[in-house]
Protein backbone atom coordinates (compact mmCIF):
# COMPACT_ATOMS: atom_id res chain seq x y z
CA UNK A 1 0.00 0.00 0.00
CA UNK A 2 1.58 3.44 -1.12
CA UNK A 3 1.97 5.78 2.09
CA UNK A 4 0.16 8.49 2.97
CA UNK A 5 0.76 11.73 5.02
CA UNK A 6 0.00 10.87 8.63
CA UNK A 7 -3.22 13.06 10.41
CA UNK A 8 -3.01 12.55 13.98
CA UNK A 9 -6.76 13.32 15.12
CA UNK A 10 -7.08 16.48 17.73
CA UNK A 11 -8.57 15.74 21.43
CA UNK A 12 -11.61 17.18 20.68
CA UNK A 13 -13.34 16.77 17.09
CA UNK A 14 -14.89 20.60 15.25
CA UNK A 15 -16.33 21.35 12.65
CA UNK A 16 -14.35 23.66 10.76
CA UNK A 17 -16.39 24.30 7.08
CA UNK A 18 -17.40 21.82 4.29
CA UNK A 19 -15.49 18.74 3.57
CA UNK A 20 -16.93 15.47 2.18
CA UNK A 21 -16.42 15.28 -1.31
CA UNK A 22 -19.14 15.91 -3.79
CA UNK A 23 -21.95 16.09 -0.74
CA UNK A 24 -19.83 18.49 1.19
CA UNK A 25 -22.67 21.04 0.87
CA UNK A 26 -25.11 18.93 2.60
CA UNK A 27 -22.74 17.37 5.11
CA UNK A 28 -23.21 18.76 8.80
CA UNK A 29 -22.83 17.57 12.01
CA UNK A 30 -26.43 18.93 13.51
CA UNK A 31 -29.97 17.91 12.97
CA UNK A 32 -32.83 20.08 12.34
CA UNK A 33 -34.38 21.90 9.31
CA UNK A 34 -32.55 24.85 7.52
CA UNK A 35 -35.37 26.29 5.81
CA UNK A 36 -39.44 26.86 6.11
CA UNK A 37 -40.75 25.24 3.70
CA UNK A 38 -43.96 22.69 3.65
CA UNK A 39 -44.49 19.80 1.30
CA UNK A 40 -47.06 19.33 -0.89
CA UNK A 41 -50.06 16.94 -0.25
CA UNK A 42 -51.34 15.13 -3.71
CA UNK A 43 -55.04 13.08 -3.27
CA UNK A 44 -53.79 9.42 -2.56
CA UNK A 45 -53.23 8.49 0.85
CA UNK A 46 -49.99 7.22 0.66
CA UNK A 47 -47.73 10.08 0.09
CA UNK A 48 -44.05 9.38 -1.00
CA UNK A 49 -40.92 12.28 -0.70
CA UNK A 50 -37.79 10.71 -2.33
CA UNK A 51 -35.20 10.42 -5.20
CA UNK A 52 -34.45 7.42 -7.20
CA UNK A 53 -30.94 6.61 -5.29
CA UNK A 54 -30.89 2.95 -3.77
CA UNK A 55 -32.71 3.56 -0.67
CA UNK A 56 -35.82 5.84 -2.59
CA UNK A 57 -35.85 2.74 -5.54
CA UNK A 58 -36.73 0.47 -2.87
CA UNK A 59 -40.14 1.88 -1.77
CA UNK A 60 -41.18 3.20 -5.55
CA UNK A 61 -40.40 -0.51 -6.46
CA UNK A 62 -42.69 -2.05 -3.77
CA UNK A 63 -45.71 0.51 -4.40
CA UNK A 64 -45.43 -0.34 -8.16
CA UNK A 65 -45.60 -4.38 -7.15
CA UNK A 66 -48.46 -3.73 -4.53
CA UNK A 67 -50.41 -1.16 -7.93
CA UNK A 68 -49.27 -4.86 -10.12
CA UNK A 69 -50.92 -7.20 -7.81
CA UNK A 70 -54.05 -5.40 -7.73
CA UNK A 71 -53.55 -2.88 -4.32
CA UNK A 72 -55.31 -0.04 -5.80
CA UNK A 73 -54.91 1.62 -2.03
CA UNK A 74 -51.47 1.69 -2.94
CA UNK A 75 -51.80 4.42 -5.38
CA UNK A 76 -49.68 6.88 -4.67
CA UNK A 77 -48.12 10.67 -5.01
CA UNK A 78 -44.44 11.20 -5.46
CA UNK A 79 -42.20 14.37 -4.91
CA UNK A 80 -38.73 14.50 -5.57
CA UNK A 81 -36.74 15.59 -2.67
CA UNK A 82 -33.18 17.16 -4.27
CA UNK A 83 -30.47 16.55 -1.85
CA UNK A 84 -27.87 18.44 -3.75
CA UNK A 85 -30.12 21.14 -2.96
CA UNK A 86 -31.07 20.86 0.62
CA UNK A 87 -34.75 19.89 0.23
CA UNK A 88 -34.48 17.37 2.96
CA UNK A 89 -33.57 19.86 5.35
CA UNK A 90 -37.09 21.64 4.74
CA UNK A 91 -39.04 22.26 8.12
CA UNK A 92 -41.74 20.26 6.16
CA UNK A 93 -39.32 17.16 5.68
CA UNK A 94 -37.51 17.50 8.92
CA UNK A 95 -41.30 17.07 10.15
CA UNK A 96 -41.81 13.74 9.02
CA UNK A 97 -38.08 12.30 9.11
CA UNK A 98 -36.15 14.11 11.76
CA UNK A 99 -33.08 12.35 10.11
CA UNK A 100 -33.68 14.23 6.85
CA UNK A 101 -33.16 11.29 4.66
CA UNK A 102 -34.94 9.95 1.68
CA UNK A 103 -37.39 8.80 1.86
CA UNK A 104 -40.16 9.42 3.79
CA UNK A 105 -43.60 8.54 3.46
CA UNK A 106 -46.75 10.03 5.34
CA UNK A 107 -50.26 7.88 5.01
CA UNK A 108 -53.25 10.00 5.69
CA UNK A 109 -55.68 6.42 5.59
CA UNK A 110 -54.93 6.21 9.24
CA UNK A 111 -57.02 8.06 11.83
CA UNK A 112 -54.27 10.51 12.20
CA UNK A 113 -51.47 10.77 9.57
CA UNK A 114 -48.97 8.00 10.38
CA UNK A 115 -45.49 9.32 9.15
CA UNK A 116 -42.90 6.51 8.37
CA UNK A 117 -39.18 6.90 7.72
CA UNK A 118 -36.13 4.57 6.61
CA UNK A 119 -36.52 2.51 4.15
CA UNK A 120 -36.79 -0.67 5.67
CA UNK A 121 -39.50 0.67 7.90
CA UNK A 122 -41.58 1.83 4.55
CA UNK A 123 -41.15 -1.43 3.00
CA UNK A 124 -42.13 -3.66 6.48
CA UNK A 125 -44.86 -1.38 6.60
CA UNK A 126 -46.51 -1.50 3.54
CA UNK A 127 -46.32 -4.92 3.58
CA UNK A 128 -47.94 -5.43 6.80
CA UNK A 129 -51.01 -2.81 5.57
CA UNK A 130 -51.26 -4.75 2.34
CA UNK A 131 -50.61 -8.41 3.34
CA UNK A 132 -48.71 -8.89 0.32
CA UNK A 133 -45.03 -9.48 -0.40
CA UNK A 134 -43.92 -10.81 3.29
CA UNK A 135 -43.85 -14.64 4.32
CA UNK A 136 -46.89 -15.19 6.24
CA UNK A 137 -45.40 -18.27 8.47
CA UNK A 138 -42.99 -17.97 10.86
CA UNK A 139 -40.19 -19.32 9.54
CA UNK A 140 -40.83 -17.45 6.30
CA UNK A 141 -41.27 -14.33 7.85
CA UNK A 142 -37.84 -14.32 10.30
CA UNK A 143 -35.47 -15.17 7.13
CA UNK A 144 -37.62 -12.68 5.23
CA UNK A 145 -36.63 -10.08 8.06
CA UNK A 146 -33.04 -11.09 8.89
CA UNK A 147 -32.43 -10.57 5.15
CA UNK A 148 -34.29 -6.89 5.11
CA UNK A 149 -32.22 -6.09 7.91
CA UNK A 150 -29.00 -7.52 6.97
CA UNK A 151 -29.45 -5.32 3.69
CA UNK A 152 -30.34 -2.47 5.86
CA UNK A 153 -27.30 -3.11 8.37
CA UNK A 154 -24.82 -3.62 5.10
CA UNK A 155 -25.60 -1.10 2.83
CA UNK A 156 -23.75 1.51 4.58
CA UNK A 157 -20.50 -0.53 3.73
CA UNK A 158 -21.59 -0.36 -0.05
CA UNK A 159 -23.30 3.33 -0.31
CA UNK A 160 -21.20 5.21 2.47
CA UNK A 161 -17.87 3.41 2.46
CA UNK A 162 -17.06 2.04 -1.04
CA UNK A 163 -19.03 4.35 -3.05
CA UNK A 164 -18.01 7.16 -1.57
CA UNK A 165 -14.30 6.58 -1.26
CA UNK A 166 -14.42 5.17 -4.67
CA UNK A 167 -16.40 7.70 -6.33
CA UNK A 168 -17.11 10.76 -4.75
CA UNK A 169 -14.32 11.72 -1.81
CA UNK A 170 -11.79 14.09 -3.08
CA UNK A 171 -8.81 12.20 -3.54
CA UNK A 172 -8.37 8.49 -3.75
CA UNK A 173 -6.88 7.09 -0.76
CA UNK A 174 -6.03 2.99 -1.37
CA UNK A 175 -6.43 1.83 2.58
CA UNK A 176 -9.92 3.41 2.14
CA UNK A 177 -11.00 1.73 -1.26
CA UNK A 178 -9.49 -1.58 -0.57
CA UNK A 179 -10.93 -1.93 3.20
CA UNK A 180 -14.43 -1.31 1.51
CA UNK A 181 -13.79 -3.66 -1.21
CA UNK A 182 -12.67 -6.19 0.27
CA UNK A 183 -15.83 -5.86 2.71
CA UNK A 184 -18.29 -5.53 -0.40
CA UNK A 185 -16.67 -8.30 -2.06
CA UNK A 186 -17.59 -10.59 1.10
CA UNK A 187 -21.22 -9.55 1.15
CA UNK A 188 -21.31 -10.26 -2.21
CA UNK A 189 -20.10 -13.39 -1.96
CA UNK A 190 -22.21 -13.77 0.92
CA UNK A 191 -25.30 -13.20 -1.15
CA UNK A 192 -23.69 -15.61 -4.13
CA UNK A 193 -23.57 -18.78 -1.77
CA UNK A 194 -27.23 -18.16 -0.52
CA UNK A 195 -28.90 -18.03 -4.01
CA UNK A 196 -26.98 -20.80 -5.79
CA UNK A 197 -30.03 -23.06 -4.67
CA UNK A 198 -32.61 -20.30 -4.21
CA UNK A 199 -34.42 -18.30 -6.52
CA UNK A 200 -35.71 -15.81 -4.05
CA UNK A 201 -33.61 -14.30 -0.94
CA UNK A 202 -36.63 -15.64 1.59
CA UNK A 203 -39.01 -18.62 1.67
CA UNK A 204 -38.50 -19.31 -2.13
CA UNK A 205 -40.97 -16.48 -2.88
CA UNK A 206 -39.98 -12.71 -4.13
CA UNK A 207 -40.39 -10.45 -1.33
CA UNK A 208 -39.23 -6.85 0.36
CA UNK A 209 -36.27 -8.62 1.26
CA UNK A 210 -35.30 -9.19 -2.55
CA UNK A 211 -36.53 -5.25 -3.27
CA UNK A 212 -34.45 -3.96 -0.97
CA UNK A 213 -31.03 -5.95 -1.55
CA UNK A 214 -31.96 -5.43 -5.35
CA UNK A 215 -31.99 -1.45 -5.32
CA UNK A 216 -28.24 -1.99 -4.12
CA UNK A 217 -26.35 -5.19 -4.88
CA UNK A 218 -28.99 -6.08 -7.55
CA UNK A 219 -28.10 -2.62 -9.44
CA UNK A 220 -24.35 -2.70 -8.04
CA UNK A 221 -24.08 -6.07 -10.56
CA UNK A 222 -26.09 -4.40 -13.18
CA UNK A 223 -23.47 -2.28 -13.60
CA UNK A 224 -25.79 0.93 -12.48
CA UNK A 225 -23.90 2.12 -9.60
CA UNK A 226 -20.64 3.99 -9.52
CA UNK A 227 -19.19 4.38 -12.73
CA UNK A 228 -16.30 1.60 -13.52
CA UNK A 229 -16.95 -0.11 -10.09
CA UNK A 230 -19.22 -3.30 -11.89
CA UNK A 231 -15.65 -4.09 -13.42
CA UNK A 232 -13.22 -3.16 -10.42
CA UNK A 233 -15.10 -5.18 -8.11
CA UNK A 234 -15.37 -8.41 -10.80
CA UNK A 235 -19.06 -8.89 -9.90
CA UNK A 236 -19.91 -11.08 -13.29
CA UNK A 237 -17.88 -13.34 -10.71
CA UNK A 238 -20.84 -13.53 -8.56
CA UNK A 239 -23.49 -15.84 -10.85
CA UNK A 240 -25.92 -16.15 -8.70
CA UNK A 241 -26.27 -12.69 -7.76
CA UNK A 242 -26.52 -11.42 -11.20
CA UNK A 243 -29.07 -14.10 -12.48
CA UNK A 244 -30.94 -13.01 -9.53
CA UNK A 245 -30.62 -9.12 -10.19
CA UNK A 246 -31.90 -9.87 -14.29
CA UNK A 247 -34.33 -11.83 -13.34
CA UNK A 248 -35.99 -9.34 -10.68
CA UNK A 249 -34.58 -5.97 -13.13
CA UNK A 250 -36.82 -7.71 -16.04
CA UNK A 251 -40.10 -7.14 -13.63
CA UNK A 252 -42.45 -4.55 -15.24
CA UNK A 253 -43.31 -2.86 -11.33
CA UNK A 254 -39.22 -2.63 -10.99
CA UNK A 255 -38.63 -0.69 -14.72
CA UNK A 256 -41.21 1.72 -13.07
CA UNK A 257 -40.10 1.73 -9.62
CA UNK A 258 -36.47 3.22 -10.95
CA UNK A 259 -38.22 5.73 -13.12
CA UNK A 260 -39.96 7.34 -10.28
CA UNK A 261 -38.44 10.35 -8.57
CA UNK A 262 -34.84 9.83 -11.07
CA UNK A 263 -32.68 12.81 -11.61
CA UNK A 264 -30.75 11.04 -14.22
CA UNK A 265 -30.26 8.55 -17.37
CA UNK A 266 -32.23 8.87 -20.06
CA UNK A 267 -34.94 11.53 -20.14
CA UNK A 268 -37.39 8.73 -20.82
CA UNK A 269 -36.73 6.66 -17.90
CA UNK A 270 -36.84 9.80 -15.87
CA UNK A 271 -40.07 10.30 -13.91
CA UNK A 272 -39.84 13.24 -11.33
CA UNK A 273 -42.96 13.46 -9.79
CA UNK A 274 -45.78 10.77 -9.77
CA UNK A 275 -49.32 11.20 -9.33
CA UNK A 276 -51.01 8.64 -11.61
CA UNK A 277 -50.27 5.65 -13.52
CA UNK A 278 -50.81 7.59 -16.96
CA UNK A 279 -47.63 9.68 -15.32
CA UNK A 280 -45.56 7.15 -17.21
CA UNK A 281 -46.95 7.39 -20.68
CA UNK A 282 -47.14 11.52 -20.53
CA UNK A 283 -45.32 13.07 -18.00
CA UNK A 284 -41.45 11.34 -18.11
CA UNK A 285 -39.28 14.59 -18.91
CA UNK A 286 -38.83 13.68 -22.70
CA UNK A 287 -42.18 13.92 -22.67
CA UNK A 288 -42.41 17.46 -20.42
CA UNK A 289 -39.38 18.84 -22.72
CA UNK A 290 -41.45 18.03 -25.88
CA UNK A 291 -44.38 20.03 -24.04
CA UNK A 292 -42.46 23.31 -22.94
Amino acid sequence: MANSSEYTPPKVWKWIGEHGGEFAKINRPIAGATHDKELAVGKHPLQLHSLGTPNGVKVTVMLEELLALGHSGAEYDAYLINIGEGDQFSSGFVEINPNSKIPAMVDHSTPSPTRIFESGAILLYLAEKFGAFIPTDGTGRTECMSWLFWQMGSAPYLGGGFGHFYAYAPTKIEYCIDRFSMEVKRQLDVLDKHLADKTYMAADMYSIADMAIWAWYGQLVLGRLYEGSAEFLDVKSYTHVVRWASEIDAREAVKRGCMVNSPRGELHTQLHERHDASDFDTKTQDKIGEKS
